[in-house]
Formats: structure tokens, sequence, C-alpha cells
């Protein structure tokens, strides 16, 4: 029995990591497919438009989800109908039936019967260092070596890299629309390499879109918050505007685990700032931080609902009754966590966590960099994996791992009624050619259209 699961495990990783090169593939020359396509489809018919100015508007031939489909207690379907939305200054007025008489004054555009589905968020991202952009070019090799190791390869690329980030992150946000993430948070690197022109750069990049794309920033201690002395730097950092502190393995890297959390804790607190910390180690020192962070929160009320745990890898190697002791404290005290899905021996506990009350996130992490060429940009794709590590594979199941990728947005409740789009909602959305949310996250369906606040960010509608 044991020799079949491993057997089992090791085929379901071999075509999970075949899904995922094959969409690394695809989905990076999809963006660019999916603009070329728009813009032929401009060319062709002058009924299809590809931006919108208007403030007040009508989006007319949405498929919305309206219930689930039951067959005794199991749910077997998803059933749909044909909406109009009424958008007014980047919210979304009134829903109206197909059949309602509408404002003939307003403009009205169409969506075809696609599915609309709540915007993505992409909130663990790096957009200030990517090779994204530039003719390909593979990370070296792993094997052997550590963090440190990885972190001297960055020192020698950093230059390199800095002159064109501020492009690079731009292609970056052009990918994420494509795949319909309007919505990100990005960590950008402070270290003695490049000072504050990271942050300056990625500033450079969101103000460019400003109105298409909604971005915090967590100022990133890459190199160690202790070992490489960046102290000022982040303290400068925080006066720029970014909107969190970061932190990375205080005992891997900075090699004094308590020092490093206070000092990363007091920056935060000293500017008011929420925490995202990445923090890679599984280990008893990895558990140890973990403790040691949540102990904090619980101390220093300030903190609460402030702090985000991103990979927090050591969870997977609780123990049940510990990871059940350790998901309570961290629910009370609103920690969150921001997971990529990894598949292999760091499979996260997401279910278990949620099931306490934790909010988890996910995120690209990297596209392609030094660190792995792996990424889509895709939160779809997250979704799926999350399905096929976790048992999702009915209609039910399917439907709910779409919350990952939506901040828990959700168009349908647990029973079956309609929760989302609702009046006076952002009108903040994809359009999806799929039948409903499940089909969508099963096949990771294509993406017709991205809004962001009311405005056409990415692909084309009708001119109805």
């Amino acid at each position: 029995m044991e020799r079949a699961h491993q057997q089992s495990r090791r085929a379901f990783l071999r075509h999970s990591g075949g899904l995922v090169t094959a969409s690394t593939v695809m989905g990076l020359s999809a963006a660019q497919a999916g603009t070329a396509s728009a813009s032929a489809d401009v060319d062709r018919s002058r009924q299809q438009v590809t931006t919108l100015a208007d403030s007040h508007y009508y989006l007319s031939d949405v498929s919305l989800e309206e219930g689930f489909e039951r067959e005794g207690d199991v749910v077997i379907g998803t059933r749909t109908g044909i909406h109009t939305l009424e958008i007014q200054n980047g919210r979304i007025k009134a829903l109206h039936d197909a059949n309602a008489t509408l404002d003939t004054a307003l403009p009205r555009y169409g969506a075809r019967g696609k599915l609309l589905l709540p915007a993505f968020r992409d909130m663990h991202i790096h957009l200030d260092k990517t090779f994204y952009g530039s003719p390909w070019q593979a990370p070296r090799p792993r094997q052997g070596k550590t963090i440190m190791d990885m972190i001297a390869r960055e020192e020698v690329l950093l230059p390199q890299l800095l002159p064109t980030s501020q492009m690079r992150a731009e292609k970056l946000i052009a990918l994420l629309l494509s795949q319909g993430s309007s919505v990100a948070r990005s960590h950008c690197n402070i270290d003695p390499v490049s000072g504050l022109k990271s942050l300056e750069h990625l500033q450079l990049a969101l103000a460019n879109h400003r109105d298409s794309f909604e971005c915090e920033i967590v100022a990133f201690p890459q190199h160690g918050l202790l070992h490489s002395k960046v102290d000022g730097l982040m303290r400068e950092a925080m006066s720029m505007g970014v909107h969190h502190v970061g932190g990375l393995d205080p005992t891997n890297v900075d090699g004094a685990m308590e020092e490093s959390l206070d000092a990363m804790f007091q920056i935060a607190l000293d500017h008011h700032k929420g925490v995202d910390i990445h923090i890679h180690e599984a280990s008893p020192a990895g558990v140890a931080a973990l403790n040691y962070m949540i102990e904090t929160v619980e101390k220093t009320p300030e903190l609460r609902d402030r702090l985000t745990l991103s990979h927090a890898f050591a969870l997977s190697i609780l123990q049940p009754e510990e990871l059940d002791e350790m998901a309570g404290r961290m629910a009370a005290q609103g920690i969150a966590v921001v997971s990529t899905v990894p598949i292999g021996r760091r499979t996260m506990p997401l279910p278990q966590l949620r099931a306490k009350g934790v909010k988890i996130m996910t995120g690209t992490d990297s596209v392609i960099d030094h660190w792995s060429p792996f990424g889509t940009g895709d939160m779809l794709e997250k979704a799926n994996l999350c399905a096929q590590l976790y048992g999702g594979s009915d209609e039910f199941h399917l439907s709910r791992a779409l919350a990952i990728a939506t901040g828990d947005l959700l168009p349908l409740s647990d029973d079956g009624q309609m929760a989302w789009p609702k009046p006076g909602d952002k009108a903040e959305f994809v359009l999806v050619d799929a039948s409903c949310s499940a089909e969508a996250v099963a096949r990771r369906s294509p993406r017709q259209a991205t809004f962001h606040q009311g405005r056409l960010v990415f692909g084309a509608v009708d001119r109805a």
C-alpha cells in the first residue's frame, strides 16, 4: 500500500509539474497573444472596444452564478443567468435582469455571455527584480546552494537589472492584468547593493498604472535585516510610502532570531505599518520563530491584524494537535498566511488553517528570476493547485477553491445564495470563458477582459 501511495504521489507531482511548466510557457506567451488577438479583433470589427472612457455605463450580456443545482444533498452543477451591470464611478450601481428596460442615453457594452468573477489578487510577487521582459534566461543550478549563496548571486545580478527594472515591472503588471489580477502586494528589495533604487523604480512603474492596478509595497530586506545592516534604509523606505515592513528567515540569514524579529517589529511600530515576513525555515528554528512572532503580537495590541506570514513552511512540519493550537492563536490575532501552494514535501496545511479561521492568500512569488522560472502570474492556477492538492474535484469544492485567488470573494455562498456582485461593490472583476467558477478553476479558463475601478484594463468588450 505504501509503495502504491508513493507511486501515486510521484505521478501526481509529475503531472502537476508538467502542468506548471506547460502553463508557464503557454501562460507567458498567452498574455502577449491575448493582447495581439484583442488588437486584431478591433481591426476586424469596429463593434469591439479595448478602452472605456465612460464613468457611467451598462455592461450587458454578463453571465452571473445564481445558485447550485443539486441531486439530493449533492451539488452537481451551477445555475447561471444573463444580467446587465450598471456601473458608475468605479462601482456597481445596480444589477438588471436581461430583459430589463435600460436608459437608452447611457453607453452600453456587451460581454458576449462570458462569466463574471471577482478580480484576482496576487498577494506575493516581486515586481522589482525579474528576468521577465528580456530574452530567456534560466536560473543557475540551485543544487547545493544555500540561501546565502543565492543572496551572493543576487548581489551580482541587481546592478545588471536596475537600469531596466522599471520596464520589467511594467511588463509584469501587464501580465498580471492579462491573467485577471488587478490587485497585488509586491515585495521590493531594500539592500546595500540597490539601496532605495529598486523602490524608486517600482514606484515609477506603479504610478504609470495607477488607474489600472492597485499594489501594496513591502520593504523587503532580502539580504537580511541585521546581516546587511539596512535598518536605516528600511526606515527611509517607510517614509517613502511603503505599506509593510518585510523580513527574512531570522535564524538562517540573520543568525539571531529574537534580535532580528524585534528589529522588524520595532520598525513597524515606529512607523505604524504592517509586517509581511518571508519565513522559509522548515525546522525547529522556523517553529520557534513562528511562536515568537505570535507571542509578540499577543503582547502587542498594535500589531493585531497586521502580521502576514509568507510561505511559513514550518507549519507543514507540525503535528496535528500542534497545528490546531498554533492556528487557533494565529486566527485570534488576525495573523494571515500567504502561500504559493507548493507541492511535494512542502505541501502546506491550508485547509486546516482555514478551518481554524486563519486568512489564507496566495501569490506568484516570482515569474522568472534567479530563484525560479516557473511562475505564470495566474491566480486561477493557484486555485487549481489547491483543488488538486486538497481533494476538490467536485462542483462544490472546485467553486470554493476560487476563494484563494479572490481574497475570499465568491459569487455564491456555501449554501448557494448569490453573494457577489452586489450594488455598491467595487467594479473590479474579470470576464472568463467558462460556464461557472468550478469550470474556471478546473480548466483555468481563458480571460476575455479585466476591469479595475470600472475601467477596462485588459482585453475587449463589444460596443452594444
